[in-house]
């Protein structure tokens, strides 16, 4: 697959996002993909699933804007605003109704069928404890 190829596949799985689907997302990922957490350790699969669908919960009208996007050969960077209004518990904090943002970068290293094969993203969280007025000890 070539750059652009992988480009298209990353951003149609930012749509896939913008549509409440998290499985439009999974539906890209090789099944033995590998996903990093902040901290640089391997995630399963099934759990960074969950995230998603928690995330969906917890902020229902969830959208992502990609702010750039950059591929070379089986690479795609994207950072990424999100915004949302928080209508459920989110990492303690219960629905406040407020409108929330917050940031992140992600890679993805896709396989030559168009596979993510891995997976990083690193979150800014602190725009949306900002926000909630809920700052957690060390952000």
């Amino acid at each position: 697959m070539s750059p652009a190829d992988n480009k298209r596949r990353a951003l149609d799985m930012v749509a896939a996002w913008n549509r409440g689907e998290p499985d439009g997302v999974i539906a890209y990922w090789a099944p033995d993909a590998v996903h990093y957490d902040e901290d640089g350790g391997p995630m399963p699969a099934e759990q960074i699933a969950d995230i998603m669908r928690g995330s969906l919960n917890s902020f229902p009208d969830l959208h992502l804007e990609a702010k750039s996007i950059v591929a070379e050969d089986d690479r795609v960077m994207l950072r990424i605003t999100v915004t949302a209004t928080h209508a459920g518990d989110f990492m303690g904090v219960p629905a406040t109704g407020k409108p929330v943002t917050w940031h992140y970068l992600e890679e993805l290293r896709f396989n030559e069928r168009g596979q993510v094969v891995e997976h990083w993203d690193v979150m800014n969280f602190s725009p949306l404890f900002r926000a909630l007025g809920s700052v957690p000890d060390g952000l």
